[in-house]
Formats: C-alpha cells, structure tokens, sequence
C-alpha cells in the first residue's frame, strides 16, 4: 500500500500571497466566536453512557440539527424513550415539537436519529433506532420544508413508522445512517452493512419518488499487516460524507481490523490509517487522491484495504486512533478532516483506549493545501476525553474545532490553519463530552449552533441544549 508521510507541525510553514501592485484588499477576518443565546430542546431527554457516549449526541449523527430554508430542525430521544423532531425559526427562543410514532429499543448509543431533507419534494427524512439489525424510517409530507410559515408542526405531518425504505429492504444488519443531499436534490443514505470489524460502506438514493439501493462501495477483505500480526477482515469507518460547491463527493475514513492481533495491546483499538476517497458520479465510483478509480459502487471492485494512494496520514493501530471524526470543504472544495489519537510522545502503545485518550489524546487537522500536498498540524489542548471533535469553516474558510465538553478553538486560513487557539472553553455548559454541529446552518446565516446534552449519572435524565456563536459575517 503506498503511503504519504506528512510534514510534522513543527516543519509547517506558510506562504503570504503576494498583494496586487495598486491594489487595495481588505484583509479576511480570521476566526471569532460571539456567544448569541441557548435554547433548551428538552429538560429531561433520555440520558444513559453506552460504548462511552450519548444516544442522542453521537458523532456519527447525520444530522441530529440542520437547517433549512429560515428554519431548523431537531431531533432526540425523550425520557420515555420517544422519538422526537422539534422545529423553530431562527433566532427563536423555543422550539415546537412533535413525537413521529417510534419509541427506542434499546439503551445502545449507537441508535441515533439522523435526518435528512429531500429537495426534489421538501420532505424530511429520519432514520433510527439501528445497530446491526433493523431500523426505522420516517418521512414526511412532501413540502413540509419548503413552507414552513404555511403548515403546522403537528404529528399528521409524518408518515407511520416502516422497518423498510418504502419498500426497500436494504441489510439485516444495518449500522450508522447519514443522510446527504445531492447537488440536483436527490437525498442519499449512507450506511454500513455488517458489524464492526467485519462491513462494508453502501448507498442508497431517494430521487422525489422512490429509493433505489446503489450497492456497497468498501470492502471488508484483504490482507493488512502490521509490526504485530495480521488481520483479513475489517470495516472503513468513515468521518463524514459530503458534497462540495461544485459537486464533489468527498470522504475521509479509517479502517478497523476484526483481529487484535495488530495490536500491541488488546486493550487499544485496532483503527489504522488516515484515508481519503472522492467520487464525481454521485458515488457511483471512487477515486484515490491521485485521481485513480479504486473501487465502482455495487460491483465486485470495491475500495480495499490493499488498494494504493489511500493514506494521507499513516499510523499504525499502536496509538488509539478514533474512528468517525469529522470533515468538511473549503470554499475551493479542498477536504478537511480532525483525526484524534495518542502521540507517539506519550509511548508508542495504548493499553486502554478510553483512559489513554482520556490522560494524553489530541485532535489534528489534516487538509489538502492548494499545491495538492497533505499536511497536518496538532491542535493544541488536551482531549481530556475518549471522544470525538467536530469541524466546520466559516465563510472565510478559517476552520473551528469544537472539542468535547463544547470547547471551541479555531485557526485562521492566512495562517494556512496553523495558529489554532481557545476561543470559548466550554465554561458554564457542563456538557457530558462529545457535542453535535449544525453543519448547515453556517453557509445560510453565519451562526455556529452546537447540540449538547449536561452531564448527568447512571440513567437520570437531563437537559439536552442548543449554544448558538455568531461567526465572521
């Protein structure tokens, strides 16, 4: 497998663009945080810690919060294990909510609500309720996004429950739904069929009608080798999946090896490697960062471990690299990811994931430069926590972490995203670790909205909230 090594941080360097003779240009803002309210979602939303996180607040959470034509949208677990969609108009204080017809199943973190909006007919989508087994998917009437002044929130909106994509029965085994929406308006689903260790990424697609099953694009075969030992089967696990301005389907990822035997310990994880595909067919094939196809949506040639050009980061499965992060692209369509792990400085083996990343885990960003290298640079707080950070960019494409507990640091692009700082510390949120983004909402009105729950103990339920920061205008 052909690597690429990155540049450490403390050899980054960057490049002023040269003024214009006779020209005039404001310089861009770089990043800022002005704190704008906090609503509350619920007072007591279901509260219980499972695989360390939360079910209604998990990283792999497409989306838990999104935005749409002036409104926005949310959706949770009450403490009666209902299902919930709440709506409100920007800037409101208070949220209207209507319960879809679905209670949870099962106290596992892993069965999330994400929605999605289907432009082609202005229906909202929810799917949930799902760890390698059957889910739950909810829709409702067509326009319901498209006139939020004219129809009422009320449960009649929403169609009945179904184990199926009306109709469409995809896995068995089905695991992490994400919904994404194609550039014409068409929404897609990602998800991975199998279980940990042993799945495969697929794809499904809504096109204002129907849903039609694109196929797996990951395999889970193939032989990986580490200094330890080798494995023969694994899952990509992916940090995000989305388009760009001008259509590019963009994904970075992480393989996870079934055998511990990669490891030096098999109290670590055996999440491996930093790897990024893209797609310019709406998923239908994938290419390598050289451009190269490596794999074709349901066929036989799927995105392997074994296939070259994939790592722009390599790290062995030694150091508790997380899966599942975060991503996003620039105003150029240039990719973005934060990628976490234990570095090599702390030692070169992890024995308990949780408790290492905890005491000595960092976020890094890793990004496509213009020139079309990789680098990568260490943001500089400590984790203090096993769990994820998510990205967004702002407008002048200056980028923000926002770390468990809800702390926010930031990095501008004049410094080619090297001098990340604290911006807001989290003070006063109490949140429980792992924190949501509103990954819409940027692009329409500049707000950072972030979707947390406090901290609470065994299975009292607490409050879940929305923070609001404007950034840049």
């Amino acid at each position: 497998m052909k690597r690429r090594t990155l540049l450490a941080t403390a050899l980054l360097g960057t490049a002023a663009a040269p003024a214009l003779a006779g020209t005039a240009r404001a310089a861009a803002p770089g990043p800022s945080v002005t704190r704008a309210g906090t609503t509350t979602l619920d007072s007591r939303a279901i509260f219980f810690v499972s695989y360390d996180g939360l079910v209604n607040n998990n990283s792999f959470q497409k989306n838990a919060l999104l935005t749409h034509k002036g409104h926005q949208y949310a959706a949770w677990y009450t403490a009666d294990r209902n299902a919930v969609v709440g709506r409100r108009a920007l800037g409101a204080s208070t949220w209207s909510t209507v319960k879809v017809g679905h209670t949870l199943r099962y106290d596992d973190s892993h069965n999330v609500i994400s929605m999605g909006v289907s432009k082609t007919d202005g229906r909202l989508h929810l799917h949930m309720d799902s760890h390698s087994d059957g889910f739950t998917y909810v829709k409702s009437v067509a326009g319901l996004m498209d006139n939020p002044a004219g129809l009422t929130w009320t449960a009649n909106r929403f169609g009945a429950p179904q184990s199926t994509l009306d109709g469409l029965t995809l896995t068995s085994q089905f695991t992490y739904p994400q919904f994404v929406s194609t550039p014409e308006g068409r929404l897609q689903l990602s998800y991975r069929a199998g279980v940990s260790g042993n799945g495969r990424n697929a794809l499904a697609e809504y096109n204002g009608t129907s849903w039609t099953a694109l196929g797996e694009w990951s395999a889970s075969t193939g032989t990986y080798t580490s200094e330890h030992g080798s494995s023969t089967v694994r899952n990509m696990y992916l940090h995000g999946i989305d388009y760009d301005r001008n259509g590019r389907l963009h994904s970075f990822f992480t393989w996870r090896e079934q055998n511990n035997a990669v490891m030096c310990n098999s109290g670590g994880l055996t999440n491996h490697d930093t790897g990024y595909v893209y797609s310019d067919d709406r998923g239908r094939t994938w290419r390598n960062d050289a451009g190269t196809v490596v794999g074709a949506t349901g066929t036989s040639n799927t995105v392997a471990v074994t296939d070259g050009g994939l790592v722009v980061d390599a790290l062995n499965p030694d150091h508790s690299l997380m899966n599942q992060e975060s991503q996003a692209t620039d105003s150029a369509g240039r990719p973005h990811a934060i990628i976490s792990y234990v570095p090599g400085r702390f030692g070169q083996c992890t024995t308990n994931y949780v408790a290492d990343r905890t005491a000595n885990g960092r976020a890094f960003h890793v990004r496509r430069t213009a020139t079309g290298t990789w680098r990568k640079t260490e943001i500089p707080l400590a984790l203090n926590s096993s769990q994820r950070t998510r990205l967004v960019l702002d407008r002048y494409d200056n980028a923000y972490a926002v770390l468990p507990y809800g702390r926010i640091a930031a990095a501008s692009a004049a410094s080619g995203h090297t001098d990340w700082t604290t911006l807001f510390d989290g003070a006063g949120l109490d949140a429980f670790g792992e924190v949501l983004v509103d990954e819409t909402r940027i692009a329409q009105d500049g707000v950072l909205s972030i979707l947390y729950q406090v901290r609470s103990s065994g299975t009292t339920p607490s409050a879940l909230r929305v923070i609001d920061f404007g950034l840049p205008a």
